[in-house]
């Protein structure tokens, strides 16, 4: 996102001279902020407001463009020292100005474990590669993005990345004019063919790496270069200033945000503001209004309101949960304007315009980034600063960040019975001999499951996939996953029931789910959003019929058919349900007590036994009934989580509930020996 003003050259005998400034491209920025700032705000109608990013590529492929090219042809090399210096001096200072004020707010707001991996964002934003960062850890449009201040770098590193590939493919075709011209059409070319075709697969890398948004950036560098070899004025034609706003405003206006994009749908911004460009500076309407005192200011402050409006939105959110409506989010909007103005007027301007000889603005960008890599380094080791808590914050921060547990003997055989399904081993070395199946709640007690198997001397092996009953004959629908993972989950499950005779060294089978989700088809409390929809996997969709009573007949069904094939079936009893409690919300709400503008807490950390169990009951009942027949044997834990009145979240001063369904591992370590007559039972043992 670079100014349309050139500083002229120091050789100005040599140089070509600067480009006339033209205040329209200052209104197409406008038009592209504020996309992006309106829509990640929240505002409705402007489901598309993410493209203004891309609005901005070719705006700076433009600009860079025919900078760079201006001066090959004109003094027959380009000056990359110079380069680099102008858009350190461009681009360094407000960067280093809002890094600073967001980490200082941050250390006051983010949780350890969220401070941490702030840090780590900190150093790959520092460092131009946040993009590669966030396409390794989730999507842009995922719910999580809102917890990562940072996250709106990504698009900044694409453009870092473009300041170093294009002038060095300048440089290597330096006496080339044709070569050149053509290699820049070919990776246009090969770029979109990549980002077209491999976006229904890879979204999230052709959203987020540079090979698959080249093709934008190079959109804007061949209109400039085609402009400098033709000698266009950029007058043009008013019909195509309408046609590219309106190609634009479509985008902003009618493109979903999903997986879909970029591909094809990223041609409309594209070509849109192609034709704004080429048709900039004749007097018709489109540009007249995009020269416009109110357009040219917000194209002015663009980078700095960029820059500043998602830690605004990120922080804020973080610290009111929502916001009351349109009102509360014009305002906080507004603070975002603020900010920018401040430093487009404190940072960008002086800095721009003054006298620094080169030592010192290299001097200064290489302080200001080694001083934002010592503050990353810093949170990352220092686990995110954990003492910055009162004491009783301290338990929920630490169930907060207690869920990770060492996958690192899974592996996903390349044939046999279990071809392509992810198999993860626990106990000693050595044919497994239990199997452990099941959803999500599998991967919460893995650490204990992994005690037992080693106390025993019994090799086990998990397989585990979330939202996916271990029952056969079942289909679902979940509102938290795609149909891909819905169809994923009933594939899974036939392979898994064609598999187990073809594995006879396992001899006992643990089951374990969140029985109740299942039942009821819906979450409880915090969760209450979450709904799932059982029907028979062979047969039509249930009508009529309670999920509970196609559940137990599954049930039944599945317990009878793996009776043939294991020795000994156990169940574990579904850890009650604490409606209303989440750890990372009671954390920040604890955190947060007493502050301004702080959400107001909702999060209770305990739920009255009666009311647990009630919301247990048509889950556990095909269960209670299979173990008074001796078909199965449960396994209960609420002995240990519950006393005779109330089920608790918290066990001496420890949290050992991740949210109001899964354990942390502290209590799956803890609750370890429920699981002893599982390994035991194993007759070679």
């Amino acid at each position: 996102m670079t100014r349309p003003r050139q500083t002229p050259s120091a050789t100005p005998d040599m140089a070509p001279a600067p480009l006339p400034y033209r205040s329209d491209i200052d209104g197409l920025r406008a038009i592209a902020v504020l996309a992006v700032v309106v829509y990640h705000f929240g505002f409705p109608g402007l489901p598309g407001g993410f493209t203004g990013v891309d609005v901005f590529f070719v705006i700076s492929g433009f600009l860079i463009g025919g900078i760079l090219w201006r001066e090959r042809e004109a003094m027959g090399r380009i000056r990359l020292g110079r380069f680099y210096l102008r858009r350190f001096r461009r681009l360094a200072p407000a960067f280093f100005v809002m890094a600073l004020v967001t980490t200082a707010l941050a250390s006051a707001l983010l949780l350890p474990f969220e401070f941490r991996e702030f840090g780590k964002t900190l150093i790959a934003a520092t460092v131009y590669l946040s993009n590669v960062l966030f396409f390794r850890q989730a999507g842009y449009f995922d719910a999580a993005s809102e917890d990562k201040p940072l996250l709106h770098t990504w698009s900044l590193a694409v453009e870092e990345q473009f300041y170093i590939v294009l002038p060095l493919l300048l440089l290597l075709f330096a006496r080339r004019r044709g070569a050149l011209i053509w290699t820049l059409a070919l990776i246009w070319a090969a770029s979109l063919a990549a980002s077209v075709l491999l976006t229904p697969h890879l979204p999230t890398a052709t959203f987020y790496l540079f090979p698959f948004r080249a093709w934008e950036l190079l959109s804007g560098v061949l209109l400039a270069i085609w402009g400098c070899e033709t000698g266009r004025r950029w007058r043009g034609y008013a019909a195509l200033s309408w046609l590219g706003l309106g190609l634009v405003a479509a985008s902003i206006i009618l493109i979903p945000a999903g997986p879909q994009f970029p591909g094809l749908l990223a041609l409309v911004p594209v070509l849109g503001t192609v034709l704004l460009l080429a048709n900039g500076t004749g007097r018709n309407t489109v540009n007249r209004a995009l020269s416009s005192p109110v357009p040219v200011f917000f194209g002015r402050i663009s980078y700095s309101l960029y820059l500043w409006h998602w830690p605004v939105v990120t922080l804020s959110l973080y610290l009111r949960g929502s916001y009351s409506g349109p009102l509360e989010a014009a305002l906080w909007l507004a603070l975002a304007v603020g900010l920018a103005w401040l430093s487009w007027r404190f940072v960008e301007q002086p800095v721009r315009h003054a006298r620094l000889p080169a030592p010192a603005l290299l001097g200064g960008t290489a302080a200001g980034s080694a001083l934002l890599l010592a503050l990353g380094g810093w949170l990352y080791l220092g686990d995110g600063l954990t003492s910055r808590f009162r004491p009783e914050v301290q338990p929920h921060i630490r169930a907060s960040a207690d869920f990770l547990q060492d996958w690192s003997r899974c592996t996903t055989p390349a044939s046999g019975p279990l071809m392509g399904l992810e198999v993860c081993p626990i106990g000693p070395e050595g044919p497994p001999r239990v199997l452990v199946w099941g959803d999500s709640h599998v991967r919460a007690f893995r650490e204990g499951l992994d005690q037992a198997a080693q106390q025993a001397g019994t090799p086990g092996l998990i397989l585990w996939r979330a939202g996916c009953p271990p029952v056969f004959g079942l289909r679902k629908v979940e509102s938290a996953a795609t149909p891909a993972q819905d169809l994923d989950c009933t594939n899974a499950t036939l392979q898994i029931r064609q598999a187990l005779p073809q594995l006879p060294d396992l001899t006992t089978l643990l089951l374990i789910g969140r029985w109740s989700y299942y039942a009821t088809g819906a979450g409880v409390g915090l969760d209450a959003q979450n709904t799932i929809a059982l029907h028979p996997a062979d047969g039509p969709v249930r009508i009529g019929e309670a999920q509970s009573d196609l559940l137990a007949q599954r049930i039944d069904a599945s317990v009878a058919e793996l009776l043939d094939r294991f020795e000994q079936i156990f169940v574990l009893r579904q850890p009650p349900e604490i409606p209303g409690y989440d750890s990372r919300r009671a954390a920040r709400e604890a955190a947060h007590d007493g502050w301004p503008l702080a959400r107001t807490p909702v999060t209770r950390p305990e739920v009255a036994r009666a009311e647990a169990e009630a919301r247990a009951a048509s889950a556990e009942a095909p269960w209670r009934a299979l173990a008074e027949a001796g078909a199965v044997s449960l396994i209960d834990s609420w002995p240990r989580l519950c006393d005779a009145t109330t089920c608790h979240a918290l066990q001496g001063g420890e949290g050992w509930y991740f949210d109001n369904n899964h354990v942390t591992n502290t209590a799956a370590r803890a609750l370890h020996d429920l699981f002893a007559p599982v390994f035991a039972a194993d007759p070679a043992s």
